[in-house]
């Protein structure tokens, strides 16, 4: 079984995020959507919650599994016998930065990299632009599904729109 790991912190997941998921799936026999504990971000939601949001969103692809993990990348690959990581390149800043990862996981652990560019419609999606129009009250309705829009307007109300003053 030719297997791939789509890794990211999905915080929270966008329609960019699910359109290489999607993509991936054509290519792989299964895909290891992996959510990572990053300690050196916070996080709006938990891991429980981000993987909850995007098992609902892939429900419907029998070969996504989702997963989280904390550590190298190339241990995660190692022990789930992993050897193609799928990443999203958005810009050519993503990629000064991806290559790096993929020479290091290479040499590190044989894991090959794919890189697909995403689709030019989400090329401009991250999770941090839709967390901070989120906080301020922004729609971010056309970035990110339904259940992750609600989650996100839960997670927000009460702190939008305060001035410094309040």
């Amino acid at each position: 079984m030719k297997s791939a790991v789509c890794p990211g912190s999905f915080d929270p997941v966008t329609y960019g995020h699910l359109d290489i998921i999607e993509r991936a799936t054509s290519h792989f026999d299964q895909v290891i959507v992996a959510v990572l504990e990053n300690r050196s971000k916070a996080s709006l939601f938990t891991v429980e919650e981000r993987i909850s949001m995007i098992r609902e969103n892939t429900k419907h692809f029998p070969n996504v599994v989702i997963d989280s993990w904390y550590g190298l990348l190339v241990e995660y690959c190692r022990a789930n016998k992993v050897t193609t990581i799928v990443k999203g390149l958005r810009a050519v800043t993503d990629f000064d930065y991806e290559l790096q990862m993929a020479q290091i996981n290479f040499q590190a652990a044989k894991v090959e990299t794919m890189f697909m560019a995403t689709s030019p419609t989400h090329s401009f999606l991250s999770s941090s632009i839709v967390k901070e129009l989120a906080h301020f009250g922004g729609d971010v309705s056309t970035m990110v599904p339904p259940n992750v829009d609600e989650a996100l307007r839960k997670r927000v109300a009460g702190t939008t729109n305060r001035s410094a003053g309040d």
